[in-house]
């Protein structure tokens, strides 16, 4: 495949040549222990991204009937690229070490975002929220080792440390401060878009699957705990989606959606490994430039504008799967103790009474992240240990 200088140049795979069999759609899974932690995080990742570009376009059809049609066609690709890409997960993955996969997702790849990212504000947004992420793997990994005996680390593979951040019982929110200040959609570069609709499209996927998986769970500390960070993921989707010009029209934020997935997956083909899997990002990536220049077409027909306005230049840079360790240990180190009133960041002395009230009645009746983590700190082959004692 050519290499990709530009979104507006690449024509693509045209959509009605983008065809799919049901065999390679349930193909051979990855192995849980063989292949690369950061190949599991590009199948999340692209995967949440793929499930965001349905729920993206199903609403858009609710609004829009000369859209309709293309937007199914296209949407009906998308189905079978997301379904081809979440079966790459493999069944030896239990609910629980899945979790902790999307959780090492939430924070490489939002560590890796807050560098990238030229807006200091939104930069900021994604240093608060990976902070959380961080504690929520650790309050995950401790569930792990209490209910199967099981070492985080398998999944993670010492790329993500395993330690406490701003706790999970401080992170419930009033709505009010949720919301943040959206970028400008004429003065805002390309990345900024781009890193907007992506982390959001992967906190809504995070979001969903724990409140798909929490109640499945016998054990109740297990259940409460999905319950409690389930939320903490919707006020994480609240405010990532905030993030985005709301005043940027449908066919706009479609346009971007698809800049963003045709970047992603540039960015798995860059980096992947497994042959196997890199051959999947590149059809993919060729198929989603197929739905770009499918997207401007209607842009141009529809609100008689120039695609240039929003995609042109260079492709960024690609986003860099690897471990962010160092940079999220300096983020825990500085803003560990930082809270929000309204749209701003705050030291914790200064957060609102809204917040605090709403807290405080959430948490009551205690809370299970609390209870899950007690006594709990990872050491490394904390299951090869515990077998052998």
């Amino acid at each position: 495949m050519e290499t990709l200088t530009s979104l507006l140049d690449a024509k693509g795979c045209p959509l009605d040549q983008q065809k799919f069999t049901w065999r390679e759609m349930s193909s051979k899974p990855i192995s849980k222990l063989d292949d690369d932690a950061f190949t599991r995080v590009r199948i999340i990742l692209m995967n949440g991204i793929e499930v965001d570009a349905l729920r993206l376009k199903n609403i858009g059809a609710r609004f829009n009937r000369e859209l309709r049609l293309p937007l199914a066609e296209v949407r009906r690709a998308e189905q079978h690229q997301a379904t081809m890409v979440n079966w790459l997960l493999s069944a030896d993955h239990s609910p629980l070490e899945t979790t902790v996969a999307y959780e090492q997702v939430a924070i490489e790849v939002t560590a890796a975002v807050a560098q990238r990212e030229p807006d200091p504000y939104q930069a900021q947004t994604y240093r608060f929220g990976l902070l959380e992420d961080f504690d929520h793997l650790y309050r995950y990994a401790a569930m792990l080792d209490r209910l199967e005996g099981k070492d985080a680390n398998n999944i993670l593979q010492g790329y993500t440390d395993i330690i406490p951040s701003r706790p999970t019982t401080v992170h419930h929110r009033a709505p009010e401060d949720d919301l943040r200040n959206a970028y400008q959609r004429d003065s805002a570069e390309l990345i900024t878009k781009i890193h907007a609709a992506m982390i959001t499209a992967a906190e809504y996927q995070t979001h969903d699957y724990y409140m798909n998986i929490g109640p499945t769970f016998a054990d109740p500390v297990a259940r409460q705990l999905y319950a409690e960070i389930a939320s903490v993921e919707e006020q994480h989707v609240t405010q990532y989606s905030s993030l985005q010009d709301p005043d940027e029209s449908f066919l706009e934020k479609w346009l971007i959606h698809e800049a963003m997935e045709a970047y992603n997956y540039h960015s798995c083909v860059e980096q992947e490994s497994n042959p196997r899997i890199k051959a999947i990002w590149e059809r993919f990536l060729d198929y989603e430039l197929g739905h770009l220049q499918l997207v401007c077409e209607l842009f141009k027909t529809h609100e008689r504008r120039d695609p240039q306005e929003i995609l042109g230049g260079s492709l960024p840079k690609p986003v860099e799967f690897k471990s962010q360790r160092e940079f999220v240990r300096k983020v825990l180190k500085e803003e560990i103790d930082l809270r929000t009133k309204g749209t701003e960041y705050v030291d914790s002395q200064q957060e609102g009474a809204a917040s605090r009230e709403y807290r405080d009645q959430l948490n009551s009746e205690g809370t299970a992240v609390e209870t899950a983590s007690a006594g709990y700190r990872w050491a490394p082959g904390t299951e090869l240990m515990q077998k052998a004692s």
